[in-house]
């Protein structure tokens, strides 16, 4: 490379751009090629590859080769393995947050609204299985990861001012305890939803029953959604 020049950037098919070829067929790769595209193809991936085989499993080969791209590209955009596994990590978190704002419960009466909420958690968790593993497998590694994203914290908080606002609106209204935390409500509505699909099997084998099968997915949600309101709800 000659000096003052800048780092060739990967094309398509993770190869430096200044590999020598025609000017036609680079102008056509630089056209058809979309980073954004190709970035989220691999966290959709890699999603699957790390709830399925966790860090120390999960083979970058076998993302790259899914993806139709190189493990050259792959380091090129999150830098390593466990660069990539913290990507995974803030998308996943930063989807269910999304979708829970999405939900406008500030728009509903507090109790149409903690319902509209647990409702909501429940579906994510009873669907979004590959969440709830990756949830897990962080777990084990004490939060090494998810602790150096820098939005993590900002963007979880958010669940919380929607507690908040449930809970001083419920209060307001007469409808709710004035005693509840918000951070022990959101324990206990994400705890009721996550165990039954996180603890399924253990729990299946010790009792014969999967929690998660569908013939008692309606029960187990109403179930929830019922135990949260009388929680939340003031005494007449």
């Amino acid at each position: 490379m000659k000096k003052g020049s800048k780092a060739a950037e990967p094309d398509t098919n993770g190869i430096p751009s200044d590999t020598p070829r025609s000017d036609a067929r680079r102008g056509d790769a630089r056209r058809k090629y979309d980073p954004e595209q190709t970035k989220r193809n691999i966290l959709e991936v890699a999603t699957q590859e790390f709830s399925a085989m966790g860090l120390t499993g999960a083979r970058v080969d076998a993302i790259a080769e899914r993806t139709n791209t190189t493990k050259r590209m792959l380091y090129y955009y999150f830098g390593s393995k466990e660069g990539l596994y913290q990507a995974v990590l803030e998308k996943v978190y930063g989807d269910i947050r999304a979708l829970e704002q999405d939900l406008h419960v500030s728009e509903l009466d507090p109790v149409e609204g903690m319902r509209a909420l647990v409702e909501f958690t429940f579906d994510y968790h009873d669907r979004q299985r590959d969440f709830v593993r990756l949830v897990t497998i962080e777990n084990i590694h004490g939060a090494k990861y998810v602790e150096q994203v820098k939005t993590f914290k900002g963007r979880n908080v958010t669940v919380i001012h929607t507690i908040e606002d449930l809970l001083a609106r419920g209060i307001a209204a007469g409808q709710f305890r004035s005693d509840i935390d918000p951070i022990d409500l959101h324990l206990l509505i994400s705890s009721l939803c996550f165990h039954r699909v996180g603890n399924r099997h253990t729990f299946g084998t010790a009792f014969g029953r999967d929690p998660s099968h569908p013939r008692l997915r309606a029960r187990h949600r109403a179930m929830i959604v019922d135990a949260v309101l009388r929680f939340v709800r003031k005494d007449d």
